[in-house]
């Protein structure tokens, strides 16, 4: 079922025509594509729940300097969703305030493939509400409620009842009294239910409709419109059950100390019992891997991360053998092609099942052809901040595809798999080299489209590590692929390059006719991120040495560093606004990169300083990472704020858990030269940290970092050799 899109609270809050704003240089005409989906290569194929888009950042319906005037309309905000417990177990999700009773308010209720099958499910005991007293999630698709109530008339100020509510993304609720009364009560329960049976995209745009009439149906009610229907059974049955309230009743006798339960299952007409792919070992490609060490931080981080994925798995409908992550909850429960490659490709430490299910699911959705878009692997714009259009995710997917393929082999993906999948990642060199023709640059992929920063680093790493592959399966094409990487790094060296009295910067972009947008965003760390080749050894990148440290200089200073993170653009920018999407929010995945880039690079101080400040930021998320969150400066009293409208659990987010655990152990396996290479942060930033249950070669592998920074392998595969 295809997952409803949400408007974006971007495209609600300004007319389609608004331009952006300019450069302190004068504009820059960069229109992007007249429509959402990425004019260069269409929109993907959808999967089950898929989204083919950032529901709260569409790109505007026109050219942001199209003469078509705006059509009025009143701006509106999303539900928020930083306040809400989201249980996710995905096609499912139960989304709930901390108060617990769900009242059908904003996105409260339990959904199923994008339609909220109840909205309000309201207890009394003896006619009273329990007061709320404690709420959280005990799992990424569970969370816990408890109220309390006195039912005793001579009972005092203290509560005798305690009511505890559990509630599970898969539908389920388990309602329990327990009673502290010195006699037996005879307590009287109500639950009070509702639904719109509204489609999340409807909940988003505050368009749902009334409330529906209820029938009783089994032993409990039903709901049906002429989009679905939905159900709701109780066990035990309900004493009473009054469709035209809503009401379900029983008379429960509580001994002292004594306890009853209700428990309530929401399901629509036809669907069985949940099944979800990372709830079980048998079927979960992630390893469950665990973290331990000085910091108290590291081992609810990482076990977090690893549920928040399990939780965001998919299957692909046609193979369901293919599994791949969802983007994120509530908004994007679905396929998004460069964010399911980046994602894996952070989680290569848990195993190569998942990079090879994302792969063969998205190598179906490769544009066929001769054409000049023929090879890409389709994928949604994405806005990018005030100075410059939305940017292609078909080019970024594009790019990452070989990279993730060339480095899950080197994690240890069996030679039969990545050769069953190297003909796709042919097609995306080919359509990489296609593309940049004789020019230098790769550009986006539509008229007059600016030559990205980003994009010339992921083209970089594509080509760098796209050659070594085809080397080592004996294809043709790597020697010419290195040796345009080569022309790309002196060309960029010299001409992305703005000198000034600070030590310079890299350009955001280039325009066709060659002028430097010169903002300093968080899109400059993916220039950190070369790759990995074989024996251990980083791919090199676009930058030159003193180009680096100046790099690393500025990703470490205040205007960038909020203290939190990274922020998306740097603080004394034009533009920039601490909770914009990228023009100023911290963007979790990547400070994640900035951290594992740096490191990598010898710059630990500006490394330690943004992983302290993420980790510090986990613990104020109770270590359920949002994709992003306000990039505010951190004060000594403060703590970082959520965004409203981000993703949490988001596939990105919790895959940059694992990179910066990971990351401090520096772990580069080689697996078909049977060699591991460690390069951990020397300075041990962390202290003390333990890795066990990750998996390199197809075994699980797990490594001890000591306070000093060594590092000391404690369980590999049989005849892995320790490289140097």
């Amino acid at each position: 079922m295809h997952q409803p899109t949400p408007p974006s609270a971007a495209d609600r809050n300004r007319p389609p025509a608004a331009r952006p704003p300019e450069p302190p240089f004068g504009p820059i005409h960069l229109a992007p594509p007249p429509h959402t989906a990425d004019a260069a290569s269409g929109t993907p194929r959808q999967t089950a729940g898929s989204v083919a888009g950032d529901p709260r950042t569409k790109a505007p319906a026109h050219p942001p300097h199209s003469t078509h005037a705006p059509h009025p309309h009143r701006p509106t905000d999303l539900p928020p969703t930083h306040t809400a417990l989201i249980c996710v177990a995905l096609p499912a999700l139960a989304i709930s305030t901390e108060q617990g009773q769900l009242i059908g308010r904003g996105l409260e209720g339990f959904y199923r493939a994008g339609r909220r099958l109840l909205s309000r499910c309201q207890v009394r005991v003896a006619g009273r509400e329990p007061l709320p007293v404690h709420a959280r999630m005990t799992a990424a698709d569970q969370a816990r409620f408890v109220g309390t109530l006195r039912a005793s008339p001579d009972a005092g100020p203290d509560p005798d009842i305690v009511v505890e509510r559990v509630r599970h993304a898969d539908g389920t609720e388990r309602i329990t009294l327990h009673s502290s009364a010195p006699r037996p009560l005879r307590l009287p329960v109500e639950v009070a239910l509702g639904t719109d049976l509204a489609a999340l995209g409807a909940i988003a745009a505050g368009t749902t409709g009334p409330e529906l009439p209820a029938t009783v149906h089994d032993s409990g009610l039903r709901w049906t419109c002429a989009s679905g229907n939905a159900a709701v059974t109780a066990h035990p049955p309900p004493t009473d059950a009054l469709a035209s309230a809503g009401l379900l009743r029983w008379e429960f006798e509580l001994p002292p100390g004594g306890s009853a339960h209700v428990e309530l299952r929401v399901r629509s007409d036809g669907a069985g019992p949940l099944r979800t792919v990372g709830r079980t070992s048998a079927t979960t490609p992630l390893a469950p891997a665990r973290a331990s060490g000085d910091h108290s931080g590291v081992q609810p981080l990482l076990h977090t991360c690893v549920e928040d994925l399990q939780a965001l798995l998919l299957r692909d409908p046609a193979h369901p053998t293919d599994i791949h992550l969802a983007a994120g909850a509530p908004w994007r429960c679905g396929l998004a092609p460069a964010e399911a490659l980046a994602a894996a490709r952070m989680t290569l430490p848990l195993g190569t099942r998942l990079a090879a299910g994302t792969l063969r699911t998205l190598a179906r959705t490769q544009l066929p052809g001769s054409g000049p878009r023929s090879g890409m692997i389709p994928g949604p714009r994405r806005d990018a901040g005030p100075h410059l259009p939305p940017s292609c995710t078909a080019t970024e997917a594009t790019l990452l595809f070989p990279a993730l393929l060339a480095e899950a082999h080197r994690w240890g993906l069996p030679e039969k798999d990545t050769e069953e999948l190297l003909p796709a990642a042919e097609n995306c060199l080919t359509w990489l080299r296609r593309t940049v023709g004789d020019d230098t640059y790769l550009r986006d992929p539509h008229p007059g489209g600016p030559q990205r920063c980003e994009t010339q680093a992921h083209a970089h790493r594509a080509a760098l590590l796209g050659a070594a592959l085809l080397d080592t399966f004996g294809r043709p094409g790597g020697a010419e692929l290195r040796h345009w990487a080569r022309s790309l790094r002196t060309a960029f060296q010299r001409e992305f390059w703005i000198d000034d009295l600070g030590g310079g910067r890299p350009a955001g972009a280039r325009s066709p006719d060659g002028r430097l947008v010169p903002h300093l965003g968080s899109a400059t760390v993916h220039l950190l991120d070369t790759g990995l080749l074989g024996g251990g050894e980083q791919a090199p990148g676009l930058l030159d040495k003193v180009q680096t440290e100046q790099l690393a200089r500025l990703l470490g200073g205040p205007a960038m560093d909020s203290g939190w993170g990274l922020r998306g653009l740097g603080a004394k920018e034009a533009g920039f606004n601490p909770f914009g999407h990228r023009s100023g929010a911290v963007r979790t995945h990547e400070t994640a990169i900035a951290v594992a880039g740096l490191i990598a690079a010898g710059y630990e101080r500006e490394a330690t300083g943004l992983l302290r400040g993420v980790i510090a930021a986990a613990e104020a998320f109770g270590h359920r990472l949002p994709e992003m969150y306000g990039g505010q400066q951190r004060t000594d009293a403060g703590t970082p704020l959520p965004h409203p409208a981000a993703c949490r659990p988001a596939a990105t987010a919790a895959a940059a858990g694992v990179l910066l655990l990971t990351t401090l152990a520096g772990i580069r396996p080689d697996a078909p030269a049977g060699t591991v290479t460690l390069r951990p942060a020397a300075g041990a930033p962390l202290g003390e940290i333990v890795l066990t249950g990750l998996r390199v070669a197809g075994a699980p592998f797990s490594v001890r970092v000591g306070r000093l920074g060594l590092a000391m392998v404690e369980e590999a595969a049989d005849g892995l050799q320790l490289g140097v």
